[in-house]
């Protein structure tokens, strides 16, 4: 819609520019009138992005999710998604729950991962569990703070855990739905590593579905952009996991069940075998 609006008003600014034109002249000046108006209305859109993200105080703490910031980057993930060609493939999307709050967990291979889920569940206000040091990310963090997405300290228990149960108030309180990559890093190797499984704490305490996802092909955003290639990427979402499923189970036991679910469907060669362990 963003990326939309700004086409058709550049569009509308460069028949007005030809206007009046002598002969042939609007051969030229129509593109070029075009090219001036998106240049000149995509600048206009990031400085409102900027401007937007500078006036929010992250020493504050958010209590409730922001519509307008949600919508917003709502808007700007889906021009972003248009510029740098990323296609997504998905599988298994109907079986979002529409009603209700839930945890989703997938696996962490790219920084784009975040903004491909906010995409494709859109409607299910995700606020994501982060390291600390995404707080400090150029306009994301701040982005990311209107949202409701909680940081964590994945080198401390003490801090992790004030984390995880500041999560099961906010879906307990029906804020918003948690998502998290229970791998807890980006490994080199963007292979499906063991999980931590602590995050699936947040299930058992609140007794929401768990949404089971895998991302595959998200790190060659990164290698294609630079080459003007446009990227696949597929999201499958595996199950939606019910409380009366994992009633009893240790919260090891759940993180095994999910993490056998999400190297079933990625296969052998995305996921570390015990030799590489």
């Amino acid at each position: 819609m963003l990326l939309g609006g700004i086409v058709l008003l550049s569009a509308l600014f460069a028949a007005a520019m030809c206007i009046g034109a002598d002969g042939l002249s609007w051969l030229w000046i129509a593109p070029v009138s075009f090219a001036g108006g998106v240049l000149a209305l995509a600048i206009l859109a990031f400085a409102f992005f900027w401007f937007m993200c500078q006036i929010v105080d992250q020493s504050k703490e958010q209590e409730h999710d922001s519509k307008f910031y949600r919508g917003m980057m709502k808007l700007y993930i889906s021009a972003i998604k248009t510029v740098i060609r990323l296609r997504i493939h998905t599988e298994g999307l109907e079986k979002t729950p529409k009603d209700g709050r839930f945890l989703l967990v997938c696996n962490h291979t790219s920084l784009a991962d975040p903004v491909i889920l906010l995409h494709c569940f859109a409607e299910s206000q995700l606020a994501f569990i982060s390291k600390r040091e995404n707080a400090d990310m150029f306009l994301v963090g701040k982005a990311m703070h209107k949202i409701m997405c909680q940081t964590i300290n994945r080198e401390n228990d003490r801090e992790a855990l004030k984390t995880i149960l500041k999560c099961i108030q906010l879906i307990k309180d029906d804020e918003v739905s948690i998502a998290v990559f229970p791998e807890g890093y980006i490994h080199p190797d963007k292979k499906l590593h063991q999980f931590r499984s602590g995050v699936f704490k947040i299930a058992q305490k609140t007794g929401v579905p768990i949404v089971v996802c895998t991302l595959k092909n998200a790190p060659q955003v990164f290698t294609n952009l630079p080459k003007l290639k446009s990227t696949d990427v597929e999201l499958h979402l595996l199950d939606v996991i019910q409380p009366e499923q994992y009633a009893g189970m240790t919260t090891v036991a759940l993180g095994n069940w999910v993490y056998q679910m999400m190297a079933d469907d990625l296969g052998p060669e995305l996921v570390v075998q015990e030799e590489e362990m």
